[in-house]
Formats: structure tokens, sequence, C-alpha cells
């Protein structure tokens, strides 16, 4: 077993330190922090013009597009404008590393999956392999974490790079690390998926929670209802093709992230209505309906035979094994209104139960996923575990209530896994929720398994998301928004908790992967008066 020491890297980058940052960064560390990591001062230099990978076992496609892409992020950076030579044959230069091979040992599979094994280790100049450098994993997923790591831990000198003599063992301490997106409030172009996705990979999230429609847009174009997007989506513009989600499943599965879709129901449907006559339920005022519309009408078989052929589409399109089925915030006043919903009850014995009603139409719901051609599993939002619906054990229930109300996140926790459900937590992660000033802090003091509840308990925490809802949030501004805020969730998620319960030690870790993220060419947002190598206009 390696010893857990971190010895900083003292190597300069040509710059002296002037100024008064608020915080002083930290060079050569990777983010999220690895389960183990043992670095010397000794380094070795990269020289771009000469370095390659070498594939050592297994390759594919996911492996060869990785190695391109990872080529482009190593060396396309700013450089530093060093006036010292860009390496120099000192006691702790190890010479050059022109080459690293990786080994993968094992062969590729196709999708990233819930079980994926994201397990790595990298060996630079190690006592074993001197003046070599090695990633090494059982599975591609594992590669691709590596590749990231070993990316961050080049530090430029001048057109050249430097690596320190490091040894890396890593794994992630939650299997579900997601990030939740809403595309129905303000529509998202591509390219604005794209390279959230990319910053997804560079920190190590491995879920894309896709929630694609709801009351204000329908921009999912579906070959079966094409009606649905044409009537309910902003413009005709404002749209995702049977392409575009093909391109961003795909774009996603290179990067080892699992598209998860989310099609919330029976409320946040309002957008549904136009292009699918008699789907919601009409609302009643003194005795006649008022023109408006409520949730999904569970009454009527219709609906259901709908839900069937929609969603089967939907799960051919998303690969994954899980859809996301929503479940949350449904006003029962339309379905009180509604005389023809009163009558259905009555019938059914349910009279004024209107949870009994919910609980009928989840009911059939979760019957029909279940049982579409690819067996789909599915995750739902709280409320339908606590409104007492009737849910199959392997049910993943995602919780989201914050400690603001009565039974905070914590108590929520604790019932749902105490039920034996496996559970996600977003509660004390919803990044749209911005103030003046720092506001990291509170997003990396929440822990998903501080709660009480015993160790089977804890264990079926399976990890949490990151939320960015779209009523302020567009292509404007979700980049600079949600990153690199977004970063301290990705840390909780992979990171130990023994490596995480310290804000003051990560505060210089995270600024520097913050100009890291910037140096790369995304607009992150700064979290105090600091300065990064791309400031400036070179």
């Amino acid at each position: 077993m390696w010893s857990e020491v971190l010895v900083l890297a003292t190597l300069t980058v040509g710059l002296s330190m002037g100024g008064f940052p608020y915080i002083t960064p930290s060079t050569g560390n990777v983010w999220p922090k690895p389960q183990m990591t043992e670095t010397q001062e000794t380094y070795m230099v990269i020289r771009p013009e000469k370095f390659k990978f070498s594939v050592v076992g297994h390759d594919c496609d996911i492996l060869q597009e990785a190695i391109n892409r990872y080529k482009r992020t190593m060396f396309s950076g700013p450089t530093s404008p060093t006036l010292n030579p860009v390496w120099r044959k000192d006691e702790k230069f190890n010479g050059f590393l022109d080459e690293v091979s990786l080994n993968l040992m094992a062969e590729c599979e196709e999708y990233p999956h819930q079980y994926m094994d994201e397990q790595y280790q990298i060996k630079i100049d190690s006592s074993d392999a001197p003046g070599n450098g090695t990633i090494i994993s059982q599975s591609i997923w594992g590669i691709l974490r590596g590749l990231e790591s070993f990316s961050q831990l080049l530090l430029p000198a001048g057109s050249d790079f430097n690596v320190n003599s490091t040894q890396v063992m890593d794994f992630p301490r939650f299997a579900h690390r997601g990030f939740m997106l809403d595309t129905s409030r303000h529509y998202l172009p591509i390219k604005k998926i794209k390279d959230h996705l990319e910053l997804m990979a560079m920190n190590k999230f491995n879920i894309f929670h896709w929630h694609v429609v709801d009351d204000q847009s329908f921009p999912y174009v579906s070959e079966r209802f094409p009606q649905l997007s044409e009537l309910g989506s902003f413009t005709p513009i404002h749209q995702y093709s049977a392409q575009n989600i093909s391109d961003i499943v795909e774009f996603a599965r290179l990067r080892g992230i699992r598209v998860l879709p989310e099609f919330d129901t029976p409320g946040h449907t309002r957008s549904w209505g136009p292009g699918q006559p008699e789907l919601l339920t009409s609302c009643y005022k003194d005795g006649k309906p008022d023109g408006t519309y409520g949730p999904i009408d569970p009454t009527l078989d219709g609906n259901y035979d709908f839900l069937t052929s929609l969603f089967e589409e939907i799960t051919e399109r998303f690969h994954d094994h899980y859809v996301h089925l929503g479940g949350d915030e449904v006003s029962f006043s339309c379905w009180e209104s509604n005389p023809n919903i009163t009558a259905y009850m009555e019938a059914h014995n349910i009279t004024g139960d209107y949870a009994k009603l919910e609980e009928i139409y989840i009911s059939k719901l979760l019957d029909i996923i279940a049982n579409l051609p690819n067996k789909n599993g599915y995750l739902v939002w709280q409320e339908v575990f606590d409104n007492g619906v009737k849910i199959a054990a392997d049910t993943i229930v995602h919780v989201w209530k914050s400690e603001h109300i009565p039974i905070g996140w914590k108590e929520e926790l604790e019932k749902v896994t105490e039920a034996g459900y496996r559970t996600v937590l977003s509660s004390c992660w919803y990044l749209n929720y911005i103030s003046y000033g720092d506001d990291w802090y509170k997003y990396y003091e929440c822990d998903p398994q501080e709660f009480n509840g015993t160790d089977t308990q804890k264990q079926l925490i399976l990890g949490g998301e990151a939320c960015m809802w779209g009523e302020y949030v567009d292509g404007t501004n979700l980049i600079p928004r949600t990153w690199p805020r977004a970063a301290v969730v990705a840390e909780k998620l992979w990171s130990s908790s023994a490596h995480t319960n310290d804000t003051n030690a990560a505060a210089p870790r995270l600024e520097e992967h913050r100009c890291r993220l910037l140096d790369r060419g995304y607009q992150v947002q700064p979290f105090g008066p600091s300065y990064c190598l791309s400031d400036v206009d070179v």
C-alpha cells in the first residue's frame, strides 16, 4: 500500500508572485482529489512535438478518440513566459518523457453504465519503472479518468511542460455522480451542451441527467408523435431532433458519461397538451371547463397507450438502462375540480384521496417502463416515495427537498434508506441559486452519507447530482454560472470523505483548477480577486 503523501510541486512556471490574490493557488494538483497520490520533487520534461501515447493491450474507438482529444487538451493552453531555460539538467531533472503507455487490461465496453469500473493507476518515473510513464486500468472508463488526471499533472515551462515523478491510485467514492440540466425553461444550444459535457468529463462526472421537457416547452422531437414538439416547443428551431440526441449521446459516450433522460409526469406537462389532445386534465370552474389544464388525466386508458409508445421510443434513443420519471410537485386542484375525475374516484372507492389517484397513475407508469422491450429501470423524485406509492424494490429515489422544510434532506435519506431504497441526493447542490461572494463552501460541506442511519443504509446512497434549473439560465450564462462551482460537487462525489472535509485545504486546489479550466478555453467564473495565465492577451 502506498503511503498517502502529497509533496507539493516546487517547479517554477517562471512567474514571480506579486500582488494580493484572495488565495494562492496550488500547482500540479489533480481535481477531484485522488484517493492516493505520491509525488516527488523530481520531474521529467514533456516536449509536445515528440510526445505520444502508446496503447498496450486492448484498443477501441473510445480510446483512440480520447488520445487525440487529450493531446489537444494538454498542449493547446497558454505557455509560461519563463525567462529560465525550459529544462535544466539539475538534480531534480530526470529526463524527457516522450511516451506514456495506456495499459487497457480488458476489452472496451460500448456504453458507460451504472456498474462501470472507473479505477485507474498512473505511474510517472516510479521507483519500479524509472523514466517511464503508464496509465493502467481494467476498463476503458478508468483509462479516461486516468487521462484526465494525467493532463492535470502537467505544468507549463516555456513551450514545454514539466511533470513531477508521481504515482496515483484512484477510484470514485460514489458510482452516481450526476449533473441535471434543464432545457425546457430555456433552450440550450447543442454546442453549449457539449461544452458542458466536456467540463463534466474534466471533473469526472459520469451522468448527464437531461431534464428535456417541462411545462414551458417540449423541445424533444418525437418520430411517433411529431405534433408534441410542433405545438409544444418555443419555435421550430428550438428543438432537439433525433440526430441532435444521437450526437449528444455519442459525445457523452466517448467521455464515459451516461445520458439519463427525464420526462417528468403527471405534473410539469403543460407543454405536452397542445400536441396530444385529452392527455391533460381539463380544469373546471363553476361546473364548466375554464380553458386551463392540469396534470395528465390518469383515468383514460388511451393516455397509457400514448405513454407506452412514447417511452418505448425514448428508451430506444437513450441507451442507458435508466430513465427518470419525475413525479414531483403534482397539484391536485385541477383533478379536484373535474367531475369525470370525481366519478372515476367514486367508482374505485378512493373518493377524496388524490394521493391515491396519483399512486394509481405512477404505478401504471412504472409498470409500463419495467415492461418495455429494454426492461428499463427508473428514478423518481422523492414525492413518489413520500406519497406512499408502491414502487419496485430497485427504484432509485431522488431526494431534492432542502433542510428548510419540516422534514429536511437528512431525515428524508434516513426514511428512504430505512425502507430499503437506493438513493441519490441533490438537495444541497442546486447551483441555480446564487449569491454574491463565495458560495462554494456550503456545497463542499454537504456529504450524502451524513445522516442518522446504519452502515447498511448508507451503502444505499449511490451518490448525488448537481442541478441547474433553467428559469434564468440559457446559453449566455450556463458555463460561467455552473463552473467551477460544479467542480466542488464533483470532488465531494469522487474523493474520499477524509479528503473533503476541509474547505481551507481545498481552496488553493480549487483556485488552481479554476485557472486550468479557464486556460482550456472555458469562460468559468472566478471565486475572488485572482489571476490566471490566460487572462493576458499575448
